[in-house]
């Protein structure tokens, strides 16, 4: 039998989710619970294969319960079979369904993306005026950080979605990340308006009738520049994108590690300048800007990276606890509201 704890600032967790499942979850719980006293955890997962791992960290034993759960949803899963084979069974499910109830103010997997939103979507359902839900990312910048979505939950969108999409950006940067008007772009092959799809192109048409700050397009090496504070785009081209700037960091830290190590002046200089390159490492370490919210549906559900090391899922965790504070459901659904009747007379202004 689950025990409820008497506490709002409860996060449940798919501890079978990701490469290395509870080996790497509950490590990160510890470290969260570190940084955060006040949260609480629900762990759903296999309970032999969870409990060993749950018992090395004594600081998690007050402030967590552990639910067994017969199924755990591997990382090649098709999102449909996912759904319903661990349909209620599954510690993907549990997790979602503990936030449904009530239970929890957010879930947090590093498990199979397409897995997780198909379940989020089944369980939470989206937000009224949302046709699909969008997962964003932090975005590191020249100017601080910006929000960027979709970076893999829907492939082709049409422009009402690219629209939706700019509306729950909005509420992110603003939530999140403190912005009182932040500046929209649509991520394009060019900053001229002919260029791009035609979707694109009349996304950006409605985008400049409404009240949203909306720039215009913006190119790949802009989202690192901060030309945006939200980068709108598809969930292909925005996790090309993420995935190609996360291999790029590594590269060149590798890169430079390497370089550095060449030769006796190259170490002497790295000696030298040791805590400038060690901040310039956590500037340009994935982990330390892991985690992706789904964005759209009516509960807090994020992503973390399945690869993620342990501060990179205990990244992925802070995410849940700060968009919870946020109340960013909430946030979304009155911006939602708020636009929907412009909006929707744009768009029947340009079919007309």
């Amino acid at each position: 039998m689950r025990v409820i704890l008497d506490n709002q600032n409860i996060i449940s967790v798919d501890a079978m989710g990701g490469d290395n499942g509870p080996g790497t979850v509950l490590p990160a719980l510890a470290q969260a619970s570190e940084l955060h006293p006040d949260v609480r955890f629900l762990i759903f997962g296999q309970e032999e294969i969870v409990r060993p791992v749950f018992d090395r960290f004594p600081i998690l034993h007050n402030r967590s319960t552990v639910s067994h759960c017969d199924v755990a949803i591997t990382m090649d899963e098709k999102p449909g079979a996912a759904v319903r084979r661990g349909r209620r069974e599954s510690s993907m499910w549990q997790a979602i369904e503990a936030v449904k109830n009530g239970e929890a103010q957010a879930a947090v997997s590093a498990g199979n993306t397409g897995a997780l939103m198909a379940m989020s979507k089944v369980i939470l359902r989206t937000i009224p005026g949302i046709e699909r839900p969008a997962l964003a990312a932090i975005w590191p910048t020249l100017k601080g950080e910006c929000v960027v979505l979709d970076v893999g939950a829907t492939i082709d969108i049409t422009p009402a979605q690219y629209v939706q999409f700019a509306i729950m950006g909005q509420a992110y940067a603003r939530c999140v990340l403190g912005f009182s008007r932040p500046r929209i772009g649509i991520l394009n092959v060019g900053v001229e308006d002919v260029k791009g799809s035609e979707n694109i192109r009349d996304a950006a048409g409605i985008l400049h009738e409404s009240d949203l700050n909306f720039i215009g397009f913006v190119e790949g090496d802009g989202i690192g520049r901060g030309d945006a504070d939200v980068v709108v785009t598809d969930g292909f081209t925005g996790n090309v994108a993420l995935k190609t700037a996360e291999g790029t960091a590594r590269q060149f830290a590798t890169m430079l590690r390497e370089s550095m190590a060449s030769n006796l002046f190259g170490k002497l200089g790295y000696l030298l300048a040791y805590r400038s390159f060690a901040a310039l490492r956590e500037k340009l370490d994935p982990n330390a800007s892991n985690g992706g919210m789904f964005l759209g549906v009516n509960g807090i559900v994020v992503k973390s990276h399945g690869s993620a090391d342990v501060g990179g899922y205990c990244s992925a965790v802070e995410v849940a606890v700060e968009v919870a504070k946020a109340d960013m459901a909430h946030a979304i659904s009155q911006d939602v509201e708020e636009m929907r009747v412009l909006l929707e007379n744009a768009w029947a202004e340009r079919l007309d």
